[in-house]
């Protein structure tokens, strides 16, 4: 029987971190306290767009390959292995691992879980959801991107949750034009979201990313109209909404990067990385 969407999670097993092979490139912050990730500019020629392309398909294949491997009684442990493996078997490296010292290759965030779960040995049963963010750094450019997956028979209410934040993140996009403020993605992602009460998380952001992982370019995916930068042609960003089917406030557990909700409820999140074109924006993650 599917299960009702309030959690009660704890933290599992992490096993080791996975190796590396010494000829895939590393981003600057591998084996470093803190990433030098400002100044970096947030907007990019032809040809860096294609070198962010290049490995935003990498991580959109790798999630793919993770997500054909879903299924009730499979660990999250499991599913990191498949997405390393998928990620360094094309000359890429999972930006993730060792970024601030996360430890492994992916996030896998199940439940009311909002963002940034371990993969640990945890194991899915029937009728949870689960996120996968993947993101991979090749010839000096991050692709990040993430989807929230059913396993097995999900509740019609979690079902549905999943569907229509694909469809906030949908909407976001579409709002992507040069000449508008950030703030308008953010508007039009609520105003789709409140249509059904859900909650909006507001601490976690789109952001810039390509020579960098975070550029510190915030998107939000609330209506904040004090986030007024404008959008420019050949910007690069993420959009990645977090809907909850509850309240927004969250709790960051003892491991310093598991984001749940406080009341349990149950969240999905969709996000693509994308670069602003003349008459909107073009996906770059995509398989």
């Amino acid at each position: 029987m599917p299960r009702d969407a309030h959690g009660h999670l704890t933290a599992g097993r992490i096993s080791p971190q996975r190796p590396v092979p010494k000829d895939i490139e590393r981003p600057e912050y591998v084996g470093r306290a803190e990433p030098d990730e400002h100044g970096h500019g947030d907007t990019y020629t032809a040809g860096e767009v294609e070198r962010i392309r290049a490995a935003g398909r990498i991580a959109s294949q790798a999630i793919d390959a993770v997500g054909a491997a879903i299924r009730p009684g499979v660990t999250t442990d499991e599913l990191d292995r498949i997405g390393h493996e998928f990620v360094v078997s094309h000359g890429a490296y999972p930006s993730t691992l060792g970024y601030r010292g996360y430890p492994k290759s992916l996030c896998s965030s199940l439940n009311e879980v909002i963002c940034h779960g371990i993969p640990d040995d945890t194991v899915l049963q029937e009728g949870d959801l689960v996120n996968i963010d993947i993101t991979a750094y090749k010839d000096g450019m991050h692709g990040d991107t993430n989807r929230t997956f059913l396993v097995g028979e999900a509740a019609p209410a979690v079902q549905d949750l999943v569907t229509r934040t694909e469809e906030a993140l949908r909407r976001g996009i579409k709002a992507v034009a040069p000449g508008r403020q950030v703030n308008v993605i953010g508007r039009a992602i609520e105003a789709y979201a409140k249509r059904f009460g859900y909650g909006v998380v507001r601490d976690y952001t789109g952001h810039g990313v390509g020579r960098a992982f975070h550029s510190g370019l915030i998107i939000p995916h609330y209506d904040a109209p004090h986030y007024d930068t404008v959008i420019e042609e050949g910007m690069v960003f993420t959009i990645e909404p977090m809907l909850t089917l509850g309240g927004i406030e969250a709790d960051i557990w003892s491991d310093d990067w598991t984001v749940s909700t406080r009341d349990k409820s149950w969240t999905a999140q969709f996000e693509h990385t994308l670069v602003v074109t003349e008459r909107g924006a073009e996906l770059l993650t995509v398989s």
